[in-house]
């Protein structure tokens, strides 16, 4: 299987909306093992099983994508990783480090404001729930048409950080 071939393969099992995660599971565990690259098939079969609810294996998988150099080999995916190992380490109750790892995520157009979104998300499951809006806020805040400055502000406010910065 060519890589064009495999993409398109695993852009088809992304999409079918027909398949049980089961079958996902299945077909995308044969197209791990038909990647191209290790840190490829990982990082497809890591997303597959978060897909599924299966945190603990997609933890696995998404640390064997990291380790085998994901981020050489295709770096918006190694982007992409980020959240998703993220939203998983925060669903096992490993807050801090998803929030460390967030705190550290590449910026990559593939990923636009997300990590900010889901940084929010680990926030506010520590109890952080000011920071966590904060974080929020900040993210939308350059979509704004006006009030920007103002809303910065705010959000600076939340914290105990009156400053405009």
């Amino acid at each position: 299987m060519t890589t064009d071939e495999w993409e398109a393969a695993i852009a088809r099992l992304w999409t079918d909306d027909t398949l049980a995660d089961a079958a996902r599971l299945e077909s995308m565990t044969a197209l791990a093992e038909a990647s191209p690259h290790p840190a490829l098939g990982a990082f497809e079969l890591g997303g597959a099983f978060d897909s599924a609810g299966h945190e603990a294996e997609a933890d696995a998988q998404y640390s064997v994508a990291t380790e085998a150099g994901l981020g050489e080999v295709d770096p918006s995916r190694a982007a992409q990783l980020v959240i998703q190992h993220a939203s998983t380490l925060r669903n096992l109750g490993r807050i801090d480090e998803a929030i460390t790892m967030l705190r550290e995520a590449p910026a990559d157009p593939s990923i636009g404001v997300a990590p900010a979104v889901f940084l929010a998300l680990a926030l506010h499951s520590a109890g952080r729930v000011d920071e966590a809006l904060r974080v929020a806020i900040e993210a939308i805040e350059p979509t704004l048409p006006r009030y920007n400055r103002s809303v910065r502000a705010y959000a600076a406010a939340l914290t105990g950080d009156p400053t405009d910065e």
